[in-house]
């Protein structure tokens, strides 16, 4: 037990969960920006995620294949991010259009099966599509470290962490300072009173689909790269540990979302220094059992009037 007070192991451990965090962050974003505006939950996001990783996958690939990845790495890299986004945001905005928009004034039930059988259609699409069979990223970007003392951190867990925190930072300014922010927190407030004052309530919904999914698609990627193993099952688990990031934060905040997610994280990391690393799962849904219990508006709570 002498490694749980080791500090180089315990800042290797919080380092990698402040990486898988920055995961569960950027996917966590997606439910809580659908929940402050629908009231509901987006069950089918993980499949978002999973759809972006084979999106950025494919492009990937492609780039290697016809050479053009070994000449240009980090426009590659861009590219399949890009790619990923659009696929994912596309398919977020379908989603939206067809298993959710009909049902905005059904009972609650309704848009909630409708999110899991959407899920359970799109994980059996990519199931036909590669044969069920695992994938291997890429390896466009030999695995390299940094050494500090000895502490040891690798370029793809600085890239993920400095880019999840960018694109965070970038979402959060976007939604207090732009134009189409103000109205989406607008129609959170008050849909009705949105549309009187001539904002277009349905496609604010849509943008709001498309920026979450865009955001599932960019960790979807990281994923891919980091772990370089990706199958049709991949977004189950990570959408579910999302979906508690965004419960333990507070539903509906963004900055909770961000605090929930890296909050997460390092629980996990931390974890499995007591216990084995298959019971770090037992580790995040006991954790949303006990905010569900004990403080079910979660860390930061849920902020009525700013609720996205």
């Amino acid at each position: 037990m002498g490694h749980l007070f080791d500090p180089i192991i315990i800042i290797d451990q919080i380092i990698n969960g402040l990486t898988i965090g920055g995961i569960y962050a950027l996917i966590a974003l997606g439910y809580t920006l659908v929940y402050g505006i629908l009231f509901m939950i987006n069950f089918a996001h993980g499949e978002i995620y999973m759809f972006g990783s084979f999106g950025g996958y494919a492009a990937l690939t492609y780039f290697v294949n016809t050479g053009f990845a070994e000449k240009h790495v980090v426009i590659s890299v861009i590219a399949a991010f890009v790619v990923a986004m659009i696929i994912s945001s596309a398919l977020g905005a379908l989603l939206e259009r067809i298993a959710y928009r009909p049902l905005r004034h059904a009972p609650r039930l309704a848009p909630l099966i409708s999110a899991i059988g959407a899920s359970i259609f799109l994980q059996n699409v990519m199931m036909l599509i590669i044969k069920a069979r695992m994938q291997v990223y890429p390896d466009v970007i030999p695995e390299s470290f940094i050494e500090i003392g000895k502490i040891s951190i690798s370029y793809f867990q600085i890239f993920i962490i400095l880019s999840s925190v960018l694109l965070m930072v970038g979402l959060y300014l976007f939604i207090q300072k732009s134009k189409i922010g103000k109205a989406m927190r607008a129609v959170a407030e008050n849909k009705e009173a949105a549309a009187l004052m001539g904002i277009d309530v349905n496609r604010i919904i849509l943008i709001t689909f498309v920026i979450g999914s865009a955001l599932a698609a960019a960790a979807g990627v990281m994923v891919g790269m980091y772990y370089t193993q990706i199958n049709h099952m991949m977004g189950f688990i990570p959408g579910i540990k999302a979906f508690t990031a965004a419960v333990l934060g507070g539903i509906g905040n963004v900055a909770g979302a961000m605090l929930g997610g890296y909050f997460l994280g390092i629980v996990e990391a931390l974890g499995v220094l007591v216990m084995p690393a298959e019971y770090k799962d037992v580790i995040a849904f006991s954790l949303l059992v006990l905010v569900l219990v004990f403080r079910p508006t979660g860390i930061l709570g849920e902020v009525v009037s700013e609720r996205i």
